[in-house]
C-alpha cells in the first residue's frame, strides 16, 4: 500500500528557497536575494509554522483538552493557520481581527469553521489597547484555550527548530542577510537566534512600514500593510513580548505604495505572487543588495503568503488593475 502523511501537520515547513535571478538582473542588484516561498505551507502562510508550534506545544504540555475551543487575537494569517489545524484536530476556533482583514482572509477563515469578532481599527490607537483587547479575549472566553501568539514562547520557538534550519541547510551556511517583517516576533526572533548561534555575522533586517502606512488618530484607516506593525517609536506595551530586538541589526521603513509596486515585480519578473508584506521585504531586500559593502553577498527575504489573500478592495485589487496599463519592470523603482 503507498503510504502518505497522516495529518496536515506534517506538510508544515521544508518550503523552497528561489533565488530570483530576473528580479536582482532587473533591479541592477549587486547581491544575490533568495525568497523562502512559504505560502507553500498547507494553508498558506508562514504562521502555518506558528499555529502548529502553539497547538502541538498546548497539547503536549496538557493545556489543550479534546474539543476546547481555540482563540487568539489575530490580523488573519495565524488564525487561517490556527483554523486549518484545528479543523483537521478536532478543535473549534474563533479569532478577534481587526475589521480591516481582507475579504479573502475573513473567507478562509468561514471556509474552515471559525467564529471571527471584528474590531473596529480605531479601538487599537487607544493607549494600552492591545492588553486590553487580550483581556476581553480571555473574559469572553473562560473555557477555551488562548494561543496567546504575542507572548507565547512556542512562536519563536517553532521558527528557531524549523524556518531557521531550512535556510541555514538551504544556503548550506552562506547566508549574510536576513531580511522579515514583524508581526508578532516570531518570525524574526526565532529564526535570528539560529542563525546568529552558528554564525554571529549574519546581519538581521525588520522592514516596518512608513508614517503615510501607519494607523493614527488622524487616519485610522490607511492605506496599511497588512500583518506589518512598527518596532520603533511605538507607545510601552505596543510590541510584542515575542519580538527579541536584540537579534535586530538594523530597521529599514517602506510605505504600502512601494510595496505593492514590489509585488508587481516579483510577479511580472519571477512569475510568484506575493502578499503586500512580502512586497515590503523585498523593498529592504533590495535596498540592501545596492549597497557596495553587500555586493556578492547572500540575503534570505522571507515571502510570507501569497497576494492572493489580498485581490478583494482595498488591498492588492486595486493596485494590480491599475498597474496593469503599464510597461512591466521597465518603470521598477530605484
Amino acid at each position: 500500500m503507498a503510504s502518505g502523511h497522516d495529518h496536515f501537520a506534517a506538510l508544515v515547513g521544508d518550503t523552497p528557497l528561489l533565488e530570483l535571478n530576473r528580479f536582482a538582473e532587473g533591479l541592477k542588484l549587486g547581491a544575490r536575494i533568495l525568497a523562502k516561498i512559504e505560502y507553500l505551507n498547507p494553508a498558506g502562510s508562514i504562521k502555518d509554522r506558528t499555529a502548529w508550534g502553539l497547538i502541538r506545544d498546548a497539547e503536549e504540555s496538557g493545556q489543550l483538552k479534546a474539543g476546547q475551543r481555540i482563540v487568539d487575537l489575530t490580523s488573519g494569517n495565524t488564525g487561517i493557520g490556527l483554523a486549518a489545524l484545528a479543523a483537521a484536530r478536532g478543535y473549534p476556533s474563533k479569532f478577534y481581527l481587526r475589521n480591516t482583514i481582507s475579504d479573502d482572509k475573513l473567507k478562509l477563515l468561514q471556509h474552515y469553521g471559525a467564529e471571527i469578532v471584528l474590531i473596529d481599527n480605531s479601538v487599537f490607537l487607544e493607549p494600552g489597547a492591545i492588553h486590553a483587547i487580550i483581556d476581553r479575549v480571555r473574559r469572553e472566553n473562560p473555557d477555551a484555550y488562548y494561543t496567546n501568539q504575542r507572548a507565547n514562547p512556542a512562536n519563536p520557538r517553532i521558527h528557531f527548530e524549523t524556518t531557521g534550519p531550512e535556510i541555514w541547510r538551504g544556503t548550506e551556511g552562506e547566508i549574510d542577510i536576513f531580511v522579515a517583517a514583524v508581526g508578532t516576533g516570531g518570525t524574526i526572533s526565532g529564526t535570528g537566534r539560529f542563525l546568529k548561534a552558528h554564525n554571529p555575522e549574519v546581519k538581521v533586517v525588520v522592514v516596518e512600514p512608513g508614517p503615510a502606512s501607519v494607523p493614527s488618530l488622524e487616519t485610522p484607516y490607511p492605506d496599511a500593510i497588512e500583518g506589518v506593525h512598527k518596532v520603533t517609536d511605538v507607545e510601552p506595551g505596543y510590541l510584542p513580548e515575542n519580538f527579541d530586538a536584540s537579534v535586530v541589526d538594523e530597521v529599514i521603513v517602506t510605505e504600502t505604495a512601494q510595496a505593492r509596486e514590489f509585488v508587481r515585480i516579483l510577479a511580472q519578473r519571477e512569475g510568484i505572487l506575493a502578499g503586500t508584506s512580502s512586497g515590503a521585504v523585498l523593498f529592504a531586500a533590495s535596498a540592501l543588495a545596492r549597497r557596495p559593502e553587500n555586493a556578492g553577498k547572500t540575503i534570505v527575504a522571507i515571502v510570507a503568503d501569497s497576494g492572493e489573500r489580498y485581490l478583494s478592495p482595498p488591498k492588492l485589487g486595486p493596485a494590480l488593475a491599475e498597474k496593469s496599463a503599464r510597461a512591466p519592470f521597465s518603470d521598477a523603482p530605484a
